[in-house]
């Protein structure tokens, strides 16, 4: 059942109707994917379109994502739909400017953010941020497995970004909260209390107040939440142009059906209904700034990894297409840097970083051993090492970290790939193949041959 609270709020809400909704979240979620143009370029067979995502595509039916290949490679991201709305903010916001410093502050699980290291492209900068360790570690792996070289990962509480005054042009906050909008999930009604929708509405404030200031004069933010409590949503909104200087920006939402327009005290606002279109509950403003802050960032660089020797630039160079001034030697690992080195060493004295772009080998006795980073990333140059496409049943194995059998390799590291996208390396030692597939990226549920018949089937 619904919570008894929420369902007698909802009657005294403007914008929901009280009867229809309900009935719509005891309804069963859509399932829709958002492909990653970068690795692929097909569509779901029996797919609809997501109307304001030319990426996204809701499936005819629920599949097995942990059996799929393609998944571990990075070529689509199960998502919600509604979410990928932020797509379209971004498209008429930005326009074709791409070079652009953009912070996700709540970003794990990583949905909106392989979405917007996509939409930014190479010259942009995206900090992927999540304060919860683990967490921030299945971000940092799905944006490895996305191939985003323009992202860093951060581990930071939302206060510590208070400090780089300005910096960014455009900061997400998609906020925790309620929850309310992912009623169709039973532990999310479980979960869902009166007493915790007001915390989490003060501590929504907190999170906007200690961000701000790192958004700059003139910059975007995007404020979302996935719940229908007007104290979460637009009162916070109202609170926030009330006490800073910035105001409301309206969105072009005229070509989608169903997404609701919410006016209240000068601001705009929109909903997204499950009883009114194909997606969970979402709610989204878009605000601007439109004052300076009186401090103004002091940077301070201070560079701490080595520039790359002649030997180092020249195995990297034979290995990747990154720009030589991307590159940095930190340790017995050379990576190459997500955006430019003054803004890497900048963020690196403010910020925990724990993932600071894509780590391109690592060197063990002046051997250059490749990094599975690398077999995932854009920045990887084709047939710099010999390559093998594995079946299904070989990649589920190479997936599970299980002995690959693969008679007729020459020695040497190899890439494997599936369907001719990249899923990692292997070395041939001659009597043995060593699998490189991280350990804690393993598949661990037993997957059999059957498996293949729950995978999603793919238009030419």
């Amino acid at each position: 059942m619904l919570p008894e609270g929420f369902v007698k709020r909802l009657k005294t809400q403007k914008y929901i109707d009280p009867e229809k909704l309900p009935e719509a979240l005891d309804q069963p979620s859509p399932v829709s994917i958002r492909v990653n143009p970068g690795k692929w370029d097909k569509t779901p067979a029996g797919s609809g379109p997501v109307p304001w995502c030319s990426s996204g595509f809701y499936l005819n039916e629920r599949y097995s994502f942990t059996a799929d290949p393609l998944y571990h490679a990075g070529c689509y991201y199960p998502q919600e739909a509604s979410g990928m709305f932020i797509g379209e903010i971004f498209r008429q916001i930005a326009g074709a400017d791409n070079n652009l410093k953009v912070l996700d502050l709540c970003s794990a699980p990583g949905g909106k953010a392989t979405h917007l290291s996509s939409l930014l492209g190479p010259d942009g900068l995206l900090v992927a941020n999540e304060v919860i360790r683990q967490r921030a570690s299945v971000l940092a792996e799905n944006i490895i497995r996305w191939g985003a070289t323009n992202t860093i990962v951060t581990q930071n509480d939302p206060a510590d970004f208070s400090s780089l005054q300005g910096f960014f042009d455009l900061i997400l906050v998609d906020a925790p909260c309620s929850g309310e909008g992912m009623f169709r999930d039973a532990v999310a009604r479980r979960e869902w209390s009166e007493g915790n929708a007001l915390h989490c509405s003060v501590r929504q404030r907190r999170i906007l107040a200690a961000v701000w200031p790192a958004l700059m004069e003139d910059g975007i933010l995007i404020y979302s939440t996935c719940t229908f409590n007007p104290a979460e949503n637009e009162e916070n909104v109202n609170w926030l142009l009330n006490n800073y200087q910035a105001e409301s920006v309206k969105i072009d939402i005229d070509g989608f059906d169903g997404i609701v327009k919410i006016y209240q005290k000068g601001i705009s606002c929109y909903g997204f209904y499950p009883d009114r279109l194909k997606g969970e509950g979402l709610f989204i403003s878009v605000i601007r700034k439109t004052g300076r802050d009186e401090k103004s960032a002091r940077r301070e660089i201070k560079e701490t990894g080595s520039r790359l020797s002649k030997e180092d630039l020249k195995t990297i160079n034979d290995r990747t297409i990154f720009h030589e001034k991307s590159l940095l030697r930190a340790g017995d690992e050379i990576i190459s840097i997500a955006g430019s080195r003054d803004d890497y060493f900048h963020l690196r004295r403010k910020l925990r970083i724990i993932k600071g772009g894509t780590t391109v080998c690592r060197i063990k006795n002046r051997v250059y051993l490749p990094s599975y980073q690398l077999a995932l990333s854009p920045g990887f140059r084709k047939g710099s090492f010999p390559a093998v496409d594995l079946d299904y049943g070989q990649a589920i194995a190479y997936l599970r970290r299980d002995t690959l059998h693969l008679p007729g390799q020459e020695k040497g590291w190899i890439v494997v790939t599936y369907d001719g996208v990249s899923l990692g390396f292997i070395n041939n030692l001659g009597n043995r193949l060593n699998n490189y597939y991280p350990v804690n990226w393993r598949i661990r549920m037993e997957i059999t041959e059957n498996g293949y018949d729950r995978i999603i089937r793919w238009n030419d």
